[in-house]
């Protein structure tokens, strides 16, 4: 059983990127289905996305950056960042950060 967290950074502002709507979902035999959703905090982040351990399955965890962006009044080339991940069966933690700008974006496996 593993547990996910995640942060979003805005590297064009070099500051945590607040009030990003994140996504966490499972794919199963009828398609995707919708396990829990957050905002990010003043700092970035979503400390309980999943308060409960998740089974070894196919994930994705999606922010909808493009929201953050025309909140703040920047335009911006993506309305969303997908991280499509697997947690296998001996799983543990994952921390799956997002690190924003309007013109790109990306991902790494933290601590």
């Amino acid at each position: 059983m593993s547990t996910i967290t995640t942060h979003v950074l805005d590297t064009a502002l070099g500051k945590p990127a607040s009030g990003v709507a994140i996504l966490l979902e499972k794919q199963c035999a009828d398609g995707w289905q919708s396990l829990a959703q957050g905002q990010t905090d003043s700092d970035g982040r979503i400390n309980a996305l999943t308060p409960e351990p998740l089974a070894a399955g196919h994930y994705r965890l999606t922010a909808a950056i493009g929201n953050y962006f025309t909140a703040s009044g920047r335009d911006a080339l993506y309305i969303s960042a997908q991280i499509d991940f697997v947690i296998p069966a001996s799983g543990n933690h994952y921390h799956l950060p997002f690190l924003i700008s309007p013109w790109s974006w990306s991902t790494y496996r933290g601590s």
